[in-house]
């Protein structure tokens, strides 16, 4: 049997991470890989979800700062990892996340503008031993991402942001994972069918390459 993995999904909003996550669940299942969980970040555990409604939650009068929105992101973060896949790969599950440090990378950094020492920093001491085995990033405009999610709900507080702010995210994404080999970049912008088709085709050939 191939080692279990750790596996992120990384994108703007309106990228199709959730459709993407269960993709390469399936996928995974098809290549006889049946012990995986799905987690996403913020979330998935009590106290993260919780953490979860306060950064989407939109206030009156006294708005998060943007440090603030980053430590409760590596709260929720570090709540997950300790709690859920830390556990999870050590009894030999593969996991699929929706989002890990590099959101805040991009969100927090190239977003919001906090210096990526600091960012790195918390990275370096909550998620040394939490590396990802590979990282799926779905690349959407930011125009055609939010305009996919104003169709299906109201905007959170994130989802709100102006399109420049989305512009900035995307370049940060696009920086990191230029030339990396731990990176497969699919084009989102597509209809679902073609983009479940590409995602397919890659994590197969991915999984092909890996040691059995």
């Amino acid at each position: 049997m191939r080692k279990n993995k750790f596996i992120i999904i990384e994108g703007l909003e309106g990228a199709g991470k959730t459709n993407a996550s269960i993709c390469i669940k399936k996928i995974l299942n098809k290549h006889h890989i049946v012990n995986v969980v799905l987690v996403r970040q913020p979330g998935s555990t009590p106290i993260a979800e919780e953490i979860r409604k306060l950064i989407k939650k939109k206030f009156d009068k006294d708005d998060l700062t943007k440090e603030a929105e980053l430590l409760l992101m590596y709260a929720a973060r570090v709540q997950l990892v300790e709690k859920k896949i830390k556990p999870a790969l050590k009894t030999g599950k593969w996991v699929i996340s929706d989002r890990h440090d590099l959101s805040s990378l991009a969100y927090q950094g190239g977003g919001l503008g906090i210096n990526t020492i600091i960012i790195n920093k918390l990275k370096s001491l909550f998620l040394k031993k939490c590396i990802p085995d590979l990282t799926i990033y779905l690349d959407v405009s930011p125009k055609i991402g939010l305009e996919r999610v104003f169709k299906r709900s109201p905007l959170d507080r994130i989802e709100s942001r102006s399109l420049k702010f989305f512009e900035n995210v995307r370049k940060i994404y696009l920086k990191n994972i230029k030339n990396n080999q731990k990176f497969i970049k699919i084009n989102a912008n597509s209809d679902i069918k073609s983009v479940t088709k590409n995602i397919t085709k890659k994590i197969s050939n991915w999984l092909n390459t890996q040691v059995i």
